[in-house]
């Protein structure tokens, strides 16, 4: 599959996200291998569905700034860098952009035209709240 497509299915995963569209699930092999900090290793669509579930009863909403994404796709993998966002089911809005800016990083890798494997590289305290660890890290005391 041409490189291009591929990258407009992870696009078109972001924008399923971001619209809290499950039809997502639909980009995925059925044994998909996905990690997620805090989360870990898990494969199948229900171990999707079961993340979903738990960060979802985190967050009223979630934005990828999708036209800011840097893109790098080789063989039949996609790696996306970008920015995200959203609010907690608290009301607090994340990212604080003082601590936390929503960076993260997806890789995703194919097999033909769907996701067999998706690893997530994000910092999950999205509104910095592990005062602990921020004290350490930050010069912000």
């Amino acid at each position: 599959m041409e490189k291009d497509n591929l990258k407009e299915l992870v696009i078109e995963y972001f924008k399923k996200v971001d619209n809290g569209d499950s039809s997502y699930l639909e980009l995925f092999t059925d044994d998909v291998d996905f990690f997620f900090p805090k989360f870990g290793q898990k494969k199948g669509k229900e171990a999707l569905i079961e993340f979903g579930n738990r960060i979802g009863s985190s967050l009223t909403s979630i934005w990828h700034d999708i036209d800011g994404f840097q893109i790098i796709s080789v063989d039949n993998k996609v790696v996306v860098e970008g920015q995200e966002g959203g609010v907690m089911s608290d009301g607090t809005p994340w990212p604080d952009n003082n601590i936390s800016i929503g960076r993260f990083c997806s890789v995703f890798e194919f097999t033909g035209k769907l996701i067999s494997r998706m690893y997530v590289y994000v910092d999950p305290d999205f509104p910095s709240r592990d005062e602990e660890r921020i004290s350490v890290l930050s010069d912000k005391k």
